[in-house]
C-alpha cells in the first residue's frame, strides 16, 4: 500500500497569528472580511493557543445545532464581528464541508426550498421571499427561528440534510471543502454584509470515514 506523507506548515510562512497581532494590518483585513462577507486563507501557519474545538456531533437520525445556518455568539450577549475557523495541519483528513451564504437572503432560499406539504402551513402564509431577502435583523432571526424550528419537528434527518443542501444552491452559499492549513473568516456581525455558516454534508453522510478537527476563535475580540 501507497501513503501519502500529510501536509506539513511551510516553516518559512509568515505565520497568521502574528500577523494579525498587528493593530493597521488587523483592522484592514477585518475591513475587507465585512465587505466581502467571507474570507479564506489556503495553506498559513497558525497554532495559537487561543483557537478552541469546534464541538457538536452528528448522527444519522438527528441533525446537531451546527448543521443550521447561524451566527457565532447568538445566544449570548457578545457577537463577536468576524468568526475564523481554521482546520490545523493534521493527518486526519476532513469530509465534512463548511457551507457559508449571505444573511438575510438566505431567508428566501429558506422559503422557497421549502417542500410543498410544509409550504402552506398557516404559520407562513404571511411570508413573502423576496421581502424576507430585506428583512431587518431582528425580525430575519425571529423568521429563521420559525423556519428551523419547523424543518427540525416535520422532517426526517436526511430529508433535512436533502432541504439544507437545496438551500445551499439556491442561495448561491459557498460549500468550502477544508484542506490542512485552511482558516476560514466570516463577517458574523457587522452593518455591513454578514453571512452565516453551518456544516455540511456534500455527499453521503456517516459512512465511517474518521473526519479531522476543526477549530475557531473571534479573532476582532479575542486578539486584541
Amino acid at each position: 500500500m501507497q501513503h501519502t506523507a500529510a501536509p506539513r506548515p511551510d516553516p518559512s510562512a509568515p505565520d497568521l497569528h502574528d500577523t494579525l497581532l498587528s493593530p493597521s494590518a488587523r483592522a484592514a483585513f477585518f475591513d475587507r472580511v465585512d465587505r466581502e462577507g467571507f474570507v479564506v486563507l489556503r495553506g498559513v501557519r497558525s497554532e495559537h493557543v487561543s483557537y478552541r474545538p469546534v464541538r457538536g456531533r452528528s448522527s444519522p437520525g438527528k441533525l446537531s445545532p451546527g448543521e443550521f445556518f447561524h451566527h457565532d455568539g447568538c445566544a449570548g450577549p457578545t457577537k463577536p464581528r468576524v468568526v475564523e475557523i481554521r482546520f490545523p495541519f493534521q493527518d486526519v483528513p476532513r469530509n465534512v464541508a463548511t457551507a457559508v451564504a449571505p444573511f438575510p437572503a438566505l431567508l428566501a432560499a429558506m422559503v422557497r426550498a421549502l417542500p410543498r406539504a410544509l409550504r402552506h402551513r398557516p404559520e407562513l402564509h404571511a411570508l413573502d421571499a423576496d421581502e424576507l431577502a430585506r428583512a431587518p435583523r431582528d425580525e430575519a432571526d425571529h423568521v429563521q427561528g420559525l423556519l428551523n424550528r419547523l424543518v427540525r419537528r416535520e422532517l426526517p434527518a436526511a430529508d433535512a440534510r436533502s432541504y439544507f443542501r437545496e438551500v445551499e444552491r439556491l442561495s448561491g452559499a459557498y460549500v468550502h471543502r477544508w484542506a490542512p492549513g485552511d482558516s476560514l473568516f466570516i463577517a458574523n456581525n457587522n452593518p455591513v454584509c454578514t453571512y452565516q455558516h453551518r456544516r455540511s454534508y456534500p455527499e453521503v453522510a456517516f459512512d465511517g470515514r474518521p473526519n479531522g478537527n476543526l477549530v475557531k476563535r473571534w479573532p476582532a475580540e479575542e486578539l486584541v
